[in-house]
Parts: C-alpha cells; structure tokens; sequence
C-alpha cells in the first residue's frame, strides 16, 4: 500500500523516524523489515539503533541496482509522472492533489493477484469516487467536491495508462535469472565497483562461471578418508615450515585443492613422514624438528 507525505525537506534520521510511527506504524503497526536506498538518514546510527530497538531488521538496496527496491522505485516513478501532469497548471499546488493520486493508485487492482492494495488491506475495494450532481446549497463544496474528482479521474486514467507501458518496457529487458547453487563459481560484474566490496550482490551482477580452455570446469573437491576413524586428506606436497610455540608447522598443499586452501599444520598431523624427509633434504634450510625419524 502507498502512503505519500509531503514534507518541506528532505528529513533527518530522527524526523523521519517521527515521520514513520505518525503515517506508518500508526495505521499497520510496527513492521517486521524495512527495506530502503542507502540515503543518509537509512544508514545513519540513529535509524538503524532506533529499528533495533523496535525489534525491526533494516535491509538495504544492493549499491547501483534501484531494482532491488524495485516497488518503491517504481511507484515514485509513477507518482512523479501523474504529479506532472496533475499539477501543470499549478505546480504550487502539487502537495494538494497527493490525497487523490494516493487514492488512485491504492484503488487500482493489481495484475499479478487481481486485488487493489487496499482490498488487501482492508478486505473490501475502495468505492468509485463520485459527485452526485443536482441541486446544490453550497456552490464552493460543489466545485470542491467536482475538482477532487477530477484530480482522481485524471490520476486514474494515468495509471491505467502507464502501467502497462512499464511493465512491457521493463520486461523486454529482463530475462530469467540462472539456477546457482551453493558454491557455484560465477564472474563478478567489475563495472561500479567501490574499493571496498559488501559480501552481497546482485543476481544482476553476477554470470554463471562456463568451461573453456582458459576456465576448466570446477570440479568437487575429493571427500576426505577415515583413518582410525578420523578424516583424513590427501597432501600433494610441503611447501615451508615454521616454529610454532615448541613444535613445527608445515604448509599444506592439498591434493585436489586449489592454493587458496592451502594451511598450515602441525607436524604431528602429518601422516606420511616420507614426504617430512624428503621436504627437508631439498629445503635444508627451514626450520625442523627434533629428528626422532
């Protein structure tokens, strides 16, 4: 459901706080989620200690993809079109005719379920707005009342009008998103990428990872086995050794493994001694144990 506020300017975290409990949680109570753009009052200490403390999680848009908010994105857009052309004879007065353009687009069934966000709400769909003509004692409630329904009409037609364009418009560029699965490789889009990287991204910026001769296909890492009932992996080679507290460690390279799972273990740990031996005859000058092979 739309609500539209007008305010004098853009609020800071407190206001829009104030803002939020007198439009929002008055009339839908307080809300599980907030979903909002990284604006400076949405990522302020203010706003998120002040969600934490209502027991609302804050979730933010991914950076340079609007999409991911994509309701709010798309009705700002349609409410600033109908405010244009509403209010071209009177931009001053714009303020004034967001009651009607709330009503309309709130009043307008939706494509996907068929019902009007304020069917959903409050179970029943909104009355056709109209003037009953005749008569009148009071000629100002009249025009009023005639001009209300005007901006309602003219909102409505709008709406009617655009939806449809959006909605073909947009979908001509979408297309589905690939199946991933949980450790799947894919490449990363580069393009608006901060130097600081969020762990989270976008399924528009990511590409599933194909084979080729430059990218062989990934294949599972091998499972380990059971030695006396403990897993146990396989080591393609020592790479270097190091004192740690009293005992040696050694850099594992892993059979199967690429370099970025390559750890270091205690010597202890290391199962094959053949490979201990022959890693400090061709690497006499790192640092060993006390030779008890």
């Amino acid at each position: 459901m739309t609500h539209l506020i007008p305010l004098h300017k853009l609020p800071s975290a407190p206001d829009l706080a104030r803002v939020m409990a007198r439009e929002v949680f008055r009339l839908h109570g307080i809300p599980r989620n907030i979903v909002s753009d990284r604006g400076p009052q949405f990522i302020s200490r203010f706003w998120s200690e002040f969600c934490t403390l209502l027991g609302i999680d804050v979730s933010l848009s991914s950076g340079f993809h609007p999409q991911t908010d994509g309701q709010t994105e798309r009705i700002n857009q349609e409410v600033e079109s109908k405010l244009r052309i509403l209010c071209m004879d009177a931009p001053s007065r714009w303020s004034q005719n967001l009651p009607w353009v709330e009503y309309a687009i709130n009043g307008l069934p939706s494509s996907s379920t068929g019902l009007s966000p304020f069917h959903v709400v409050y179970g029943y769909q909104p009355p056709i707005l109209s003037v009953q003509e005749g008569a009148t004692q009071v000629p100002a409630a009249h025009l009023a009342a005639r001009r209300c329904l005007r901006v309602w009409r003219r909102a409505r037609a709008t709406l009617c009008k655009t939806s449809a364009v959006y909605a073909r418009n947009a979908n001509r560029h979408r297309s589905q998103a690939p199946r991933y699965l949980v450790g799947q490789r894919v490449w990363l889009s580069t393009r608006d990428l901060p130097i600081k990287v969020h762990p989270t991204f976008h399924v528009s910026k990511i590409k599933p990872l194909m084979s080729s001769r430059f990218c062989p296909p990934a294949r599972p890492p091998p499972p380990p086995r059971l030695i006396d009932g403990a897993p146990a992996f396989t080591v393609r080679r020592l790479l270097r050794s190091r004192r740690w507290g009293r005992g040696i460690q050694y850099l594992v390279d892993w059979k199967g493994y690429g370099p970025e799972e390559r750890s270091w273990v205690p010597s202890r740990l290391v199962l094959d001694k053949d490979l201990v031996r022959k890693f400090h005859r061709q690497h006499p000058d790192q640092p060993r144990g006390a030779s008890r092979m």
